[in-house]
């Protein structure tokens, strides 16, 4: 009887070593499509960008990218469908600074910006940028916060309520101490209308929305709230650089994983993004979207989540913003 059993357990032991373990599934990733699931409805700079990095990426990996879009909960939808997905490297996360910093801030959300995923890497990011009317008569920071000082009455348009747009000139206001009235509106085309017909007296918004408003003399850009300058508006300092300090915000868009993904495919990923910043064509594309490009490493997104998530929190404190 034993022998028959021996035989049993034998054979048994010999098909579990045929079975491909977690090792063998990571040296044979990919050997099937990603899926790359994107937080917005097709068409936006969100899905642009996302749609670029999973063309660049499924070249380089030898399967496909496939993008998905599941739009709904100004975000939080995919971020928690990707959190709770298995983490093998087969579902991906095209991973905003909205739902990863901005939201969480504002509102109670079913995963953790930190520990429900495994950065891979910012594909492109931008700073705000304050715009005012030409016909307001200043041309830098101080002579706007001079500006209101003297007028109480001047007041902002914003992209809506909680918006990044809302909670960067919260910040600066606080930072600059000045008040001015906010007037929020339903995303930045409405808002950049009205600064062009002089209704409002400024917007700290997207610098897309703004900079092809510019060669017609209407508007003019005093400002921007990243670490550096950017390369549409190379001429404009920065927040820092105009003597108010504390007013560092960008958004972005990057590459994450579920929690738990194995560290060597999270490489792979960086590695296969990483040259596209360097790219002409791939920096072009960007440069369309009013975006600049990144491409950096695991470490480095984990780090600006970490780093952006008490500045997001403190605007949304000054300006008691609330989700509409």
């Amino acid at each position: 009887m034993a022998f028959p059993v021996f035989r049993r357990r034998t054979a048994l032991s010999l098909a579990a070593l045929a079975l491909p373990g977690p090792a063998s599934a990571q040296e044979n990733w990919p050997d099937r499509p990603i899926r790359l699931v994107v937080p917005f409805a097709p068409g936006g700079v969100t899905d642009s960008i996302g749609r670029l990095a999973a063309e660049w990426m499924g070249a380089r990996l030898g399967r496909p990218v496939v993008v998905e879009n599941r739009s709904g909960g100004n975000g939080t939808i995919a971020a928690e469908f990707v959190a709770a997905s298995r983490p093998d490297g087969y579902t991906l996360l095209v991973a905003s600074a909205s739902q990863m910093v901005v939201l969480p801030a504002l509102t109670s959300v079913r995963y953790d910006p930190v520990r429900s995923f495994a950065p891979v890497s910012i594909v492109a990011s931008n700073p705000f940028a304050l715009t005012v009317p030409t016909q307001l008569g200043v041309s830098n920071l101080q002579e706007f916060i001079a500006l209101a000082r003297r007028d109480p009455t001047l007041n902002y348009a914003s992209a809506g309520n909680g918006s990044g747009s809302h909670l960067t000139m919260a910040l600066f206001l606080r930072r600059a101490g000045i008040e001015m009235q906010h007037i929020p509106y339903r995303g930045g085309g409405p808002a950049v209308q009205d600064l062009l017909g002089g209704r409002v007296a400024a917007y700290f918004g997207n610098p897309a929305e703004a900079v092809p408003q510019l060669a017609g003399g209407r508007l003019r850009v005093i400002a921007t709230s990243g670490r550096a300058r950017i390369a549409e508006l190379p001429d404009v300092p920065t927040v820092t650089e105009q003597g108010v300090g504390g007013v560092l915000t960008e958004t972005w868009n990057g590459i994450a994983a579920p929690a738990g993904t194995p560290p060597a495919i999270v490489a792979r990923l960086a590695e296969a993004l990483r040259p596209a910043c360097a790219d002409a064509n791939f920096r072009a594309a960007l440069g369309r979207l009013g975006v600049d490009p990144v491409c950096n490493t695991p470490a480095d997104l984990a780090a600006r989540i970490e780093a952006d998530l008490p500045v997001w929190r403190e605007a949304v404190q000054i300006s008691g913003a609330t989700l509409d």
